[in-house]
């Protein structure tokens, strides 16, 4: 088990409304009303409205649609309505259809809603949060975002099945039954298959329902989303006969066995630790920890990452048969590039998890540092627990998100009046197992969708992927995402068709406005010289 999601783990912003019956009603019939099926879950709904961004100084008037799609089951069930998903959508006007890119953008979680990248990156108004300390207490600021990607792109923002505005569907008159069909809906959608199917049917409905079929179609996940990611983009290439212009990858994790969270439970796979090295180093380097600072970052990454995958992994594959003198000398060489005391690194066996190294990097000052923006700090909740209790950035800026988003959808897309936007979609248990495309059954290990973003490539070899990720992020490792895409199994040929970005920030790269413009900048760039238009 995780830690925390990968998304932002905090509690959803509900602004329910609680329905009024007339008093005198001796024949039941308003409850009776109230137990049936919420008509609005399985007939498509829509509000639109128009806006206007300057993006980078170049003004961009646009239609936005706030509503849902109804998803329906396969088969003899194909008219019966499983899921409600909600989307906004941005349209840029004057544009045309048929050659203007189109970007689905989503969250992770799993189970996450949209409304980090849909108001911290890409859409036309975002929330101005402080850069690395806690943003101030309401009123927060919307503000036009000058790096929306409306200037490459029509995005769609989607809302993951149960998240958000999005609903799961039992469309039954008796209790009983709906009951039963909510526990089917939700062991059909809440897992890494049901998720990826359920994307692709909401893509391909989208598709129809406003005539894009033939734009040029791009992928942009976060966390979770670049999982999903993976596994849809071999359902759409494979089922759906969906070839895909690129997919785009924000702090990025393909192979659960790269987590750096639930490693210390899952002794002999040392990975890992390997991998969240050089975000350490990164991590001590920006908060000045370290015995000796080197004057820029980047070189020092790399004289990191070569012994990590050096001297470090060796020593960590040798488990108990490592000598002392050789284990003293990696504990040093350890303390160097991490500002961990050497005597700790000795009784952590060298194994240094993302919770412990969070709770001990800056614990002489009673403070905790940042896990999903290691920039970040806050006090320690407690100085003397093994891992950090909670984390600094996602206490920092959580409550401007989902309070600005709650207010503008609200209040500029006409949607969600009288209806709960739940953060999370409230899941028991996510199956991680996956069925990876040509396997006779699912894997048995951590979940890996490494070979379903191979199979998308090798089926389309047109198909470009773009990764990102941030320096300070420890919740998805920027050199644990370099490691997967160079483990792709892709023909050398294919290998061109991958490339990346890294920033000065953490897990929301966007929460950092410098680097905001740079990924604006990177990712316009990418759909600019593969949208295939003129060509």
């Amino acid at each position: 088990m995780r830690r925390l999601p990968l998304c932002i783990a905090i509690a959803a912003l509900c602004v329910a409304t609680v329905p009024t019956f007339a008093k005198d009603d001796p024949a039941g019939h308003a409850a009776a009303d109230a137990a049936k099926p919420d008509v609005t879950l399985t007939q498509p709904q829509q509000s639109e409205t128009e806006g206007s961004v300057a993006v980078e100084g170049r003004r961009i008037d646009y239609k936005a649609v706030a509503g849902t799609l109804v998803l329906h089951g396969k088969g003899d069930a194909e008219h019966e309505p499983t899921a409600s998903i909600f989307y906004a959508a941005y349209f840029k006007k004057g544009a045309d259809a048929g050659k203007r890119p189109i970007t689905f953008v989503y969250n992770g979680g799993p189970g996450s809603a949209t409304v980090w990248l849909h108001m911290g990156a890409f859409g036309p108004k975002r929330v101005a949060t402080a850069d690395d300390t806690h943003t101030p207490a309401a009123p927060y600021r919307l503000i036009d975002n000058a790096y929306s990607l409306l200037d490459a792109s029509d995005l769609v923002f989607i809302d993951a099945p149960g998240a958000g505005f999005s609903r799961l569907v039992a469309d039954a008159d008796d209790k009983d039954k709906r009951d039963a069909l909510m526990k089917e809906r939700k062991k059909q959608f809440y897992g890494v298959d049901g998720d990826a199917q359920a994307f692709a049917q909401f893509i391909t409905r989208f598709l129809s329902k406003y005539g894009r079929w033939n734009s040029p179609k791009y992928l942009f996940g976060e966390s979770y989303g670049t999982t999903r990611s993976a596994a849809l983009s071999a359902v759409l290439e494979t089922e759906d006969s969906v070839d895909l212009n690129g997919v785009i990858l924000l702090s990025q994790i393909l192979s659960f066995d790269t987590d750096i969270d639930g490693v210390a439970n899952n002794p002999g796979v040392d990975l890992p630790y390997v991998l969240a090295l050089p975000t350490y180093a990164a991590t001590a380097w920006y908060h000045h920890r370290l015995p000796q600072q080197p004057a820029q970052l980047e070189p020092f990454l790399k004289e990191v990452e070569q012994f990590a995958l050096g001297d470090y992994a060796q020593a960590l594959l040798a488990g108990a048969t490592l000598d002392a003198s050789r284990k003293q000398a990696v504990a040093e060489k350890l303390h160097q590039y991490t500002g961990l005391p050497v005597d700790y690194l000795l009784k952590a066996n060298l194994r240094v998890s993302g919770g412990m190294f969070e709770h001990e990097l800056q614990i002489d000052g009673d403070t905790t540092t940042g896990r999903l923006d290691t920039r970040f700090s806050g006090p320690a909740m407690d100085p003397l627990s093994k891992e950090a209790q909670y984390d600094p950035q996602s206490a920092a800026i959580s409550s401007a998100y989902v309070a600005a988003f709650n207010d503008y959808v609200r209040k500029q897309l006409k949607f969600g009046e009288g209806r709960s936007y739940r953060l999370f979609a409230d899941i028991d248990d996510w199956n991680f197992a996956h069925k990876a495309p040509g396997a006779h059954e699912a894997l048995q290990q951590s979940t890996n969708v490494i070979p379903d973003l191979a199979v998308a490539m090798k089926y389309n070899p047109d198909l470009k992927v773009f990764m990102n990720g941030g320096y300070y992020d420890l919740a998805t490792p920027f050199f644990a995402a370099e490691y997967e895409l160079n483990h792709l199994p892709i023909p050398d040929s294919l290998r061109k068709n991958i490339s990346t970005a890294y920033y000065p920030s953490g897990h929301m790269v966007y929460a950092h406005e410098a680097s905001l413009k740079q990924l604006h900048d990177n990712v316009a760039r990418f759909i600019e010289a593969t949208d295939n238009v003129g060509q």
